[in-house]
């Protein structure tokens, strides 16, 4: 049921916010050289990588690390690389990882494949054998706040609490959280 679920709203997402994403493409591509899209290899289910894909926010030759690691990550953001992030609309591609499956719209949100302490902690705790999300329950807690002892208790008590009526609860409150604008650092 969650995987049907997932696949209806990820399409249903698509076509109400297809001329945003569309409006959001060409500003990426008129306003700074690159690609549109940013490919980033991220740890899937069972620590299996896979390419997610987030509009480009950030300049072509910004190291391959977590945002929190770069001494000064403003230095190479693109000129509108603070507001899609601040906004979360470079998030909006993941409804094609959704869409194949190798996100959900509800789960832990997927660590670089770099993020070893993060990766290490998720294995130990068997947080590894669920589907990353595009919004989880650490991220409507404190998403950028935390520290990751912190977001993996959230995903253990996810866990605990997994229901089709907690996912929409979690949604809910992602759409509370990205309107208002809290708790995102870039």
């Amino acid at each position: 049921m969650k995987r049907l679920f997932d696949i209806h709203l990820a399409m249903i997402l698509i076509v109400i916010l297809s001329i945003p994403i569309l409006l959001v493409a060409l500003v990426v591509k008129f306003s700074s050289k690159g690609p549109i899209l940013y490919w980033s290899d991220r740890m899937g289910r069972d620590n299996i990588i896979f390419k997610m894909p987030k509009f480009r926010s950030m300049s072509i030759d910004t190291p391959a690390i977590a945002t929190h690691l770069i001494k000064d990550p403003d230095v190479y953001l693109s000129p509108v690389g603070g507001f899609l992030r601040n906004s979360s609309l470079d998030e909006l591609p993941q409804l094609i990882s959704i869409l194949k499956g190798d996100m959900s719209m509800v789960g832990p949100r997927p660590a670089l494949f770099n993020q070893d302490d993060l990766i290490k902690l998720r294995t130990k705790k068997n947080l590894n054998r669920l589907l990353p999300g595009l919004t989880g329950w650490a991220q409507v807690n404190g998403r950028d706040d935390l520290t990751i002892i912190e977001k993996v208790r959230y995903e253990e008590e996810y866990i605990e609490k997994k229901s089709f009526w907690f996912d929409l609860k979690i949604l809910w409150l992602t759409f509370l959280k990205v309107i208002k604008r809290q708790g995102i650092s870039h």
